[in-house]
């Protein structure tokens, strides 16, 4: 952990002072991204934060991947609840000098896992039914009618441009609340990014169709990050 914390200078700004109180890792992602339309986008977003645009234009990304050992600090992590299978659907903000994400929909392969997630972090986690396999993830909701395919060859490490920098070297996540809205600030060393090709993708989420329901304009893949997050700060809402 000393040599994570210690290895900071791709931050835009500092790390917490405060001590870390979760590690967990995020491993073998997937990422798909579309350029949406910004007033379709705004009406999902709180009024508090505002869209972070890259070269004028609003995104939005599609995440799959495994969250593995999440633990608290100084406990040991137990694999049944650590590790599961998420799905996050996210777009990019800025709050004051600091950039982050914001979920439009998040969820997890495992009941257990999401109601502890839930309850813990107050995002708003759901179980879905998901597998994965090599080259491959799914995912359904049937109460929602949602769904998620994708088959994928990962090809050689890539040199990352100017947006693959913006869309994940991300160190903090706001998410609206009934109260107002929490700011989570995490840090990770950066991204290793890969080509991704796309041999089969179907992507269903009917309350997202106007920003996702196309084929993506960009992906690839990540072999993870090993993450460490700070305790939740509610900010109220209108104080941005």
């Amino acid at each position: 952990m000393k040599d994570l914390l210690q290895n900071n200078k791709h931050r835009p700004w500092p790390i917490p002072k405060e001590r870390w109180k979760f590690y967990q890792e995020w491993n073998k992602a997937v990422f798909l991204h579309w350029k949406v339309d910004f007033d379709a986008l705004r009406k999902l977003v709180p009024a508090g934060l505002e869209i972070d645009l890259f070269e004028g234009n609003a995104w939005v990304s599609l995440v799959a991947f495994t969250m593995e050992k999440i633990r608290p600090r100084n406990l040991p992590y137990f694999s049944p609840v650590s590790d599961f299978d998420e799905i996050n659907i996210r777009t990019y903000i800025k709050s004051g000098n600091k950039t982050g994400v914001y979920f439009l929909s998040i969820e997890g392969g495992k009941k257990l896992s999401c109601a502890l997630a839930k309850s813990i972090s107050g995002l708003p986690y759901r179980f879905s039914k998901m597998h994965r396999e090599k080259g491959a993830f799914f995912s359904e909701n049937t109460l929602l009618k949602e769904s998620f395919s994708i088959r994928f060859s990962v090809e050689e490490l890539q040199n990352k441009n100017n947006f693959d920098y913006w869309v994940t070297e991300r160190y903090a996540l706001f998410q609206e609340t009934p109260k107002g809205i929490n700011e989570f600030e995490i840090h990770h060393l950066e991204w290793p990014i890969q080509k991704l090709k796309t041999t089969a993708l179907e992507v269903k989420y009917d309350r997202f169709k106007n920003l996702i329901g196309r084929p993506p304009d960009k992906a690839h893949y990540s072999s993870g990050v090993k993450v460490l997050a700070f305790n939740k700060k509610e900010m109220k809402t209108g104080g941005f």
